[in-house]
């Protein structure tokens, strides 16, 4: 029996490059297959902690009251809004919008998770001469979170 040395063959020098081509071609693979999973997503915990009419004193709560009178045109409203993680922790940078009865705000989030929002000039809150009472939804869109919304987060009600 004749014993055949590997480093002779040529053949057998072709293995080992052989594998470490396929070793590089499945981690470059494998890279592209992780890069293209999204990223796990949270859900976030929202507050609207006090709001106001107009600029004025921010009171607790998510309802404001208006008499006939300041009802009779169109008014500013402020909330201000707390957006956590599930753990309590603030979410930095959250664009929250409060929209409905025909004004809308915006901001962002602070590093403490809150934010004022203040319908502007050009976005004020309209209720109709047989209107009593309305409501204003929430949305609120982060990275790394799911996105969330809220129906009648905030409450206007009209006074006689």
């Amino acid at each position: 029996m004749r014993i055949q040395l590997f480093r002779r063959n040529e053949k057998a020098m072709e293995l080992p490059i052989n594998i470490v081509v396929m070793l590089v071609v499945a981690m470059v693979a494998l890279a592209t297959l992780i890069s293209i999973i999204p990223t796990p997503t949270k859900e976030m915990s929202v507050f609207v902690e006090r709001t106001a009419l107009g600029t004025g004193s921010l009171q607790p709560g998510n309802s404001i009251i208006v008499s006939a009178a300041t009802a009779q045109n169109p008014f500013a409203v402020s909330a201000e809004v707390r957006v956590t993680d599930k753990d309590g922790n603030p979410v930095r940078g959250a664009n929250v919008i409060l929209k409905g009865l025909g004004g809308v705000a915006s901001n962002t989030t602070d590093i403490n998770g809150v934010t004022v929002l203040t319908t502007p000039a050009t976005g004020r809150v309209r209720l109709d001469p047989n209107q009593n009472e309305g409501t204003m939804d929430l949305k609120i869109i982060a990275d790394g979170f799911y996105d969330y919304e809220k129906k009648d987060a905030v409450m206007i009600i009209k006074t006689r």
